[in-house]
């Protein structure tokens, strides 16, 4: 019923396609006078009697949708009525079967009247009106072909009741179907946004650690600063642009926390007895561990070192650490290219871990002497490592680009910015005339 009531993907209401079917039919009901051969049966000429039996044989199919089988048993009583007066041939007679437009109309009634209704009226129109009919076009056909008539006009009743059945549970399968996958969509949904959030406030407490260590540090250089202010003021003012300079790395993680926190949900246990988070410098031992899973990693880091925040050195660091993780864990013991490249010009630290892909059934490494078979390959799913990837890098402000590569393998690209050095201008006030930590550079927290 769709494919009738749709034209170039676009759905026709029914008002206008049950207009459309009912007007067709009324022409070609009108013109079949004037089709039949002249050596056809008798019939009577037309008058106003016929014109107005042809209309109600199809002109309420118009409003089908409204009163289905109230316009069901109208037509089909025009339809008898057209053939008892001998308007139209007998549809099983001396000159063989005949099937005229007017069949049709009453076959596309039993049709709409089968597919719209409820299950009660379907069983009403097989079991009550198609045997009535039947038995109706029975009585009217001459002697001899009654029991052809009987069985044509219930086969093609039978025919177009099954076909409307038939199209109106196809329908609600379909529309089971449609509902099915927004209900799974909404549930994936739900499972990425719960992802996201849990993954949140995991950024938050780490972060909570690194503005927690930073408070601690900037508190024991004020003490420190105040015992030997009297003593050596050359080494006070050093404590206090190393302050200085620790508020102002954890006012930016501060900012960092309250835009990543999404949640109300508090931290199991007390996050500042942890210890502490890792850093770039950490990179190696990860690697090493990896490797002695049996991942082969090509480790190499290009560019000249900058200062960066804590909070970056914990994305990259857990960047790296999910990427490889996923390598060992789909793609099994095979071949991982890890390149971190600092590029100072360009405000930016790129991080790129590429993968070959797991391996053919019996491929070994030429260092590998194990007998333990080759890992077979998962597929790679939407999980929440790449979503927890995502939250992280763009914590940071920076963005974060996987995918499978063209020859194979998985691929993972890390964008971080790095921060860039303001004019003295817009600094703080220097103190004694200098900048307090320009001979004295320190990463925030270390």
């Amino acid at each position: 019923m769709d494919r009738i009531e749709s034209l170039a993907g676009r759905r026709i209401p029914r008002a206008v396609t049950d207009t459309a079917l009912a007007l067709v039919l009324a022409a070609v009901c009108m013109a079949l006078p004037v089709a039949m051969p002249s050596a056809g049966p008798e019939l009577r000429s037309t008058d106003a009697g016929f014109f107005v039996l042809v209309l109600l044989t199809t002109l309420p199919l118009a409003v089908h949708r409204f009163l289905p089988l109230p316009v069901l048993l109208v037509m089909s009583v025009s339809a008898a009525t057209l053939q008892g007066l001998h308007y139209i041939p007998e549809l099983s007679g001396p000159q063989g079967t005949s099937i005229g437009p007017t069949y049709a109309a009453v076959g596309t009634a039993v049709f709409l009247t089968a597919t719209r209704s409820t299950p009660r009226i379907a069983t009403l129109v097989v079991s009550v009106f198609i045997p009535a009919a039947a038995v109706t076009e029975a009585v009217l056909a001459p002697d001899g072909h009654r029991i052809a008539a009987l069985f044509t006009d219930a086969v093609l009743l039978v025919a177009a009741w099954a076909l409307g059945r038939l199209t109106r549970a196809r329908a609600a399968i379909r529309d089971q179907a449609v509902e099915r996958a927004a209900a799974l969509e909404r549930e994936q949904v739900a499972n990425a946004r719960a992802a996201v959030m849990e993954e949140r406030a995991r950024i938050a407490r780490e972060l909570h650690d690194i503005v927690a260590h930073n408070v601690s540090l900037m508190v024991v250089q004020t003490i420190a600063a105040d015992r030997v202010q009297e003593r050596d003021a050359a080494k006070a003012h050093e404590l206090h642009g190393t302050i200085e300079e620790t508020g102002r790395a954890t006012v930016t993680e501060l900012r960092r926390l309250l835009d990543v926190l999404r949640t109300d949900e508090e931290a199991e246990g007390d996050p500042s007895k942890e210890p502490p988070q890792p850093t770039l410098e950490n990179l190696p031992a990860l690697v090493d561990s990896v490797r002695a899973a049996g991942l082969e990693v090509d480790f190499s880091t290009s560019g000249t070192p900058a200062e960066l925040p804590a909070g970056s050195h914990l994305t990259v660091y857990r960047v790296v650490q999910e990427a490889l993780t996923n390598t060992l864990k789909h793609a099994g013991r095979t071949r991982t290219v890890l390149r971190v490249a600092w590029e100072p010009e360009r405000a930016r630290l790129t991080v790129r871990l590429c993968d070959d892909g797991p391996r053919p059934d019996g491929e070994r490494a030429a260092d590998d002497s194990s007998d333990a078979p080759v890992r077979p390959p998962v597929v790679h799913g939407a999980g929440h490592g790449l979503v927890g990837m995502r939250e992280r890098v763009g914590a940071v402000g920076g963005s974060l680009h996987t995918g499978i590569r063209p020859g194979g393998g998985y691929c993972v690209h890390a964008v971080i910015p790095l921060p860039t050095t303001a004019p003295a201008s817009s600094l703080a006030p220097r103190h004694e005339g200098h900048f307090p930590y320009a001979e004295h550079p320190r990463p925030a927290g270390r």
